[in-house]
């Protein structure tokens, strides 16, 4: 159980340094300190920073199927779900402002070093596409579903981008207000409710 506990320790220590350092930058002398173990036992978990990074790709992806699993259980409709979408950049908003989207950055940086576990990395936001795909679908939506879960996502990383850059929590929240009402227009429109 101990060896389970410190691979996830090491996990866990690189999924912080990866979203706020970048995975280049960020060394196996970084993460070793970080959960203060010595290389040797180290290398016993992981043997390569890429066999690490996949391992933070995976622990990403499962802890966003949860959130959205949640959101699906919780939340009473569609739109309501995507609401829960939107509103996570509110949510997250100080660590956003810090270092940008956490599943944007890994893609990007990724993309930019041409890495092999670019398209892994990419199974994150292909599933954020795909879950607000099926919301708007059960809106009503039909044909349009895709593009408008496009949107959303397009717009998510586009907030978190300028939020980075400026600092501004006034701007996030307007966004939010500004994507929200866009969204009660789309269910509007969709149901044929007012």
């Amino acid at each position: 159980m101990a060896a389970k506990a410190t691979r996830q320790q090491i996990v866990d220590a690189a999924d912080e340094l990866f979203y706020a350092r970048g995975f280049a930058a960020t060394s196996f002398a970084d993460i070793a300190a970080a959960v203060s173990i010595s290389r040797g036992n180290f290398y016993y978990h992981f043997k390569t920073k890429d066999e690490i990074l996949d391992a933070v790709i995976e622990k990403r992806l499962a802890d966003r199927e949860r959130l959205l699993a949640g959101w699906d259980e919780t939340a009473p409709d569609p739109a309501r779900r995507i609401e829960c979408f939107v509103r996570i950049v509110i949510a997250n908003q100080t660590k956003i402002m810090a270092h940008g989207c956490p599943v944007g950055t890994l893609v990007t940086e990724l993309t930019k070093l041409g890495h092999a576990s670019t398209d892994n990395a990419n199974r994150i936001m292909t599933l954020f596409r795909d879950w607000l795909t099926r919301q708007f679908e059960d809106l009503g939506c039909g044909t349009a579903a895709r593009e408008n879960a496009l949107h959303v996502l397009s717009w998510s990383q586009g907030v978190a981008t300028v939020a980075q850059a400026f600092g501004d929590e006034a701007f996030v929240r307007r966004e939010v207000e500004r994507i929200l009402q866009w969204l009660e227009s789309v269910r509007q429109q969709a149901t044929g409710n007012p």
